[in-house]
């Protein structure tokens, strides 16, 4: 259903840092890196979609932060919701929400909340049963 999610930023050196270090955590490796673009995207290893890019506005316009949006990236167990949190916050994101359990959700749920550098809200989480 989903083709590719583009998260805006400011700084793509900054940007790019923070997300390779998180989205590696996932699994999801490089697929390309323009930083004259500047852009890049992440894809898993077993398929070539959905992709997964930062970039700074095409319409050259400043990056701002939509009240109520969200990413969320879906982690195959609860170790690596808590290990790419991890990595977020020591690239400097903001906590909106320590890993655990959201049984409002569904009793599997467990996910984490942070905000990037740009301020995007993003969730990591595993719908698995542990």
């Amino acid at each position: 259903m989903i083709s590719h999610v583009n998260i805006g930023i400011t700084d793509f050196d900054r940007a790019y840092a923070f997300y390779s270090a998180v989205l590696s955590e996932l699994g999801l490796v490089l697929k390309f890196s323009e930083p004259e673009v500047p852009w890049a995207g992440w894809i898993s290893p077993a398929a070539p979609r959905p992709l997964f890019l930062i970039a700074r506005p095409f319409d050259g316009q400043p990056h701002d932060v939509g009240n109520g949006q969200m990413v969320a990236l879906q982690a195959d167990t609860r170790a690596l919701v808590d290990r790419a949190y991890a990595a977020a916050l020591a690239q400097g994101a903001c906590s909106e929400g320590a890993p655990g359990l959201r049984l409002h959700y569904h009793p599997h749920y467990y996910g984490a909340y942070f905000r990037d550098l740009d301020g995007n809200k993003l969730c990591v989480c595993c719908h698995a049963a542990e």
